[in-house]
């Protein structure tokens, strides 16, 4: 064979048999495009706030809260707490979001946006619409965007609070992910609180795959912590252990109690949410990506069903100093 031919050959894909050098499987090389901007600044006008006030209370709320039997704890720790902060939770169902917002005080509520995935809810333009209307979202890239984190820290700036969800998703079995840095960068970065928040049972009211809450109202529950302040050199990951742990050890106290869960925390055996089996801290917040330890131990199909068991009306009594 000709060096001409050959060289004609590999320029097609093709060796000296004829044969193709790209393996079938193969699948051809796409260059990542950056998604398209939907702008977001019209949802944070004196006007669209009023709206969205207006919607909240005649329509989000209402809906929400009457679907399901929901139960606020903990927004007595938001008294002193000036804004702007990040409002860091799990995120396993569609009603995280209007049971939080339905449930912050109205000076927060007003001024809170809320991240939300860009690759979902601004895909298309009349989804991404009702999203910035309703919830004054912002799109968030899952996989991490300069462009987008930036946006964040501009919205700080401006004095708004923020609302994220640091597992980037949410939950497949109603057990808490690992969390992304993002949410700790931002208030390491600019040196603001995050309040964190657990929510138990909105898994089981309406997980993955339904548009809305199962019948009979089950119960939920919305649990606010102290606020976590980043301390003089403290650096990001540090920062997500501690904001982790806190989300884990809020979410236990369905179970435990507030004594138990602090208990369990100091004890190296915190129990995540639906849990049976208790796990290490290291395990709940590690360095390589926050809080999956039992999730890890037990199977699959276990975990969603204990995160679909209905939360039970018994309370636990839970007092806090």
């Amino acid at each position: 064979m000709s060096l001409r031919r050959e060289v004609r050959l590999l320029r097609h894909g093709r060796d000296w048999r004829g044969r193709s050098t790209v393996p079938q499987s193969a699948e051809p090389h796409m260059i990542e495009q950056e998604g398209r901007d939907f702008p977001t600044a019209w949802a944070r006008t004196r006007v669209a706030v009023a709206v969205r006030s207006g919607l909240r209370r005649t329509l989000l709320k209402p809906v929400a809260f009457r679907q399901t039997t929901p139960v606020i704890e903990g927004t007595e720790y938001l008294d002193g707490v000036r804004g702007p902060v990040v409002f860091v939770a799990n995120h396993s169902s569609h009603l995280d979001t209007p049971l939080i917002l339905g449930s912050l005080p109205e000076r927060f509520a007003d001024r809170v946006a809320v991240g939300a995935a860009s690759d979902y809810f601004f895909d298309v333009r009349w989804r991404a619409t009702l999203t910035a209307i309703f919830f004054n979202a912002f799109p968030v890239e899952r996989y991490g965007s300069r462009r987008l984190r930036s946006l964040a820290l501009d919205l700080v700036d401006d004095g708004w609070s923020l609302l994220l969800y640091p597992e980037g998703t949410r939950s497949e079995d109603g057990w808490i992910n690992p969390f992304k840095l993002g949410a700790a960068m931002l208030c390491v970065t600019k040196g603001i609180p995050c309040v964190p928040i657990a929510l138990r049972g909105s898994y089981a009211a309406m997980p993955r795959g339904r548009n809305w809450p199962q019948p009979g109202k089950p119960r939920v529950t919305v649990r606010y912590g102290r606020p976590l302040v980043p301390e003089e050199g403290e650096d990001v990951r540090a920062f997500r252990v501690r904001m982790a742990k806190a989300v884990s050890q809020l979410a236990a106290e369905e179970d435990l109690g507030w004594y138990g869960a602090l208990r369990a925390a100091a004890d190296d055996a915190l129990e995540l949410p639906g849990g049976a089996r208790p796990v290490r801290p290291g395990a709940l917040a590690n360095q390589d990506g926050g809080q999956n330890g039992s999730g890890d131990q037990v199977s699959h199909w276990r975990r969603i069903w204990a995160s679909t068991q209905p939360l039970s009306d018994k309370r636990r009594k839970v007092w806090r100093d």
